[in-house]
């Protein structure tokens, strides 16, 4: 292809088949409702830490990207509501595939995933998240660190909210509430049930294609 070849691949863009760029990150696109993004570990509302050290999530995890080692509660001054708590908690995400099984072992929900998956590193230590980074803080909110980028809303609807509806894929448990509260933001809404999906993807359809399509990322994300 020739000098003049090159431009009409430009001269082709202009008119009806134009295409919009996004200006990042100053206009991102909305995510998936599912998106599974940055990991926190949350607290009960008493503030209570809901890990328990068992380990489970770091023996399911595919990418071996998880270090955890519990310890024994002090009888007087307690972590965790358990016997144990998680002494030691690391995530690499030099490793992590962000596939949410961690989420899915957890019996007490302590481990959950966020939306916010723009995050870059200048050093191997930085993408190395240790407890006191991913713990939520005395508020209950995710800890912002200097190198991620979090947006409003990407604390929300995080993975368990969406799992702890549906055990296993069983359709019995959409819009029931299923797990316990945490601190600061007390006991999440349910997942609306297949029939409220249903009519939401028919009200997106009646806009146009491209909502319908917007939907369907919504729709079948990673479970």
């Amino acid at each position: 292809m020739g000098y003049l070849g090159g431009f009409l691949v430009s001269l082709r863009q202009i008119g009806r088949k134009q295409r919009v760029t996004t200006q990042y990150p100053e206009e991102k696109a909305p995510k998936a409702l599912r998106v599974h993004g940055r990991h926190v570990l949350n607290r009960y509302e008493d503030g209570m830490e809901k890990c328990i050290g068992c380990e489970l999530c770091a023996g399911v995890c595919p990418a071996r990207c998880i270090y955890v080692r519990g310890a024994e509660n002090d009888p007087d001054a307690p972590v965790s509501p358990g016997e144990r708590y998680g002494y030691i908690y690391e995530i690499n995400y030099l490793r992590c595939i962000h596939c949410d099984l961690c989420v899915e072992a957890c019996p007490t929900e302590a481990i959950t995933e966020s939306k916010m998956f723009e995050f870059s590193f200048t050093s191997r230590a930085d993408a190395i998240y240790t407890k006191a980074e991913l713990v939520v803080d005395d508020s209950g909110m995710p800890q912002r660190l200097p190198w991620e980028d979090w947006r409003p809303g990407e604390d929300l609807n995080t993975s368990a909210w969406m799992r702890a509806t549906a055990p296993s894929g069983s359709a019995e448990f959409e819009g029931v509430v299923g797990w316990s509260g945490e601190l600061g933001y007390g006991l999440r809404a349910p997942e609306a049930d297949q029939i409220q999906k249903d009519a939401i993807t028919s009200a997106h359809g009646d806009h146009g294609h491209d909502d319908h399509d917007d939907h369907d990322d919504h729709g079948h994300g990673g479970h």
